[in-house]
């Protein structure tokens, strides 16, 4: 279970840094402009259910997993997992979440099956349960052609599907995906679907399932509720059913669109 309560966070808007301006003869250090990329955003996940966090580029999906992660410190709001604070302890809360921020951060010289050993160790499993755990997965994920070759020459699909082997191989209850698609081909995509659609089933294990996407598709296809975001708010949530009758809309799209870009622009301001 996971749960993400009023959390918001601004970052500077100059990458920069600080600006100096000439007052006489002398040099005075100006304000920092700043963006709220994320303000009160909620979501609740149960386990057993997808839940869909959908909203444009820049909507403040990536910074609000990034924070749901350990990643990146929020400025207020509260985010848990399983009971336990991510801020407060950021260890037990990690050890209970599988992310996927993107298929990058294999290692190119080892293969799949060493990744997953190596990320195995890393979460404390024996020698031999992270063996047999790479091999169980490799059946999950139709990844046994692929066991025994260097990431190097993977393919994107393929090396997607590595990086979600490397994210589960501790079995953790709740699996975090930010935009798992970006780049897949249709079968590639549609065997991550089947993937997550059976984790999150009892027979796998009754996950807990967040991903971000800007896709209306996979929304539609995956997604058991959704969160619609826009300018680092919520704007709105429920099922897709549920977010059609509000809008009144039949073509989930339309009421994506009705939704997130009716939303008010970002706040820009300066660093007190």
């Amino acid at each position: 279970m996971i749960l993400i309560d009023k959390v918001s966070k601004r970052f500077a808007a100059q990458a920069t840094g600080a600006r100096w301006q000439r007052k006489g003869w002398r040099l005075h250090r100006t304000a920092q402009p700043w963006v709220q990329a994320v303000s009160d955003i909620s979501l609740h996940a149960p386990n057993g259910q997808i839940t869909g966090l959908l909203g444009p580029n820049g909507a403040g999906k990536t910074s609000t997993l990034r924070m749901l992660a350990g990643l990146l410190a929020p400025d207020s709001g509260r985010l848990e997992v399983d009971g336990l604070s991510v801020t407060q302890e950021r260890a037990k809360a990690q050890a209970r979440m599988g992310i996927l921020a993107d298929a990058r951060g294999l290692y190119p010289r080892l293969t799949a099956r060493e990744n997953m050993v190596y990320f195995g160790r890393l979460q404390g499993l024996s020698a031999s349960a992270a063996h047999a755990r790479a091999e169980q997965l490799a059946d999950l994920l139709e990844l046994r052609p692929l066991l025994d070759r260097a990431t190097e020459g993977f393919s994107q699909g393929e090396r997607v599907k590595t990086a979600l082997a490397r994210a589960l191989v501790h079995d953790p209850d709740n699996i975090i995906l930010d935009e798992p698609t970006n780049g897949l081909d249709v079968l590639a995509t549609r065997a991550l679907r089947e993937t997550l659609l059976h984790l999150c089933s009892p027979e796998g294990g009754s996950k807990c399932i967040v991903f971000s996407t800007h896709i209306m598709q996979e929304v539609e296809r995956l997604c058991d509720q959704v969160v619609v975001v826009a300018h680092g708010r919520n704007v709105a949530s429920g099922s897709v059913a549920d977010l059609l009758a509000q809008t009144g809309q039949s073509d989930f799209e339309d009421a994506f669109v009705h939704l997130a870009f009716a939303a008010t622009p970002p706040q820009v301001g300066v660093v007190p």
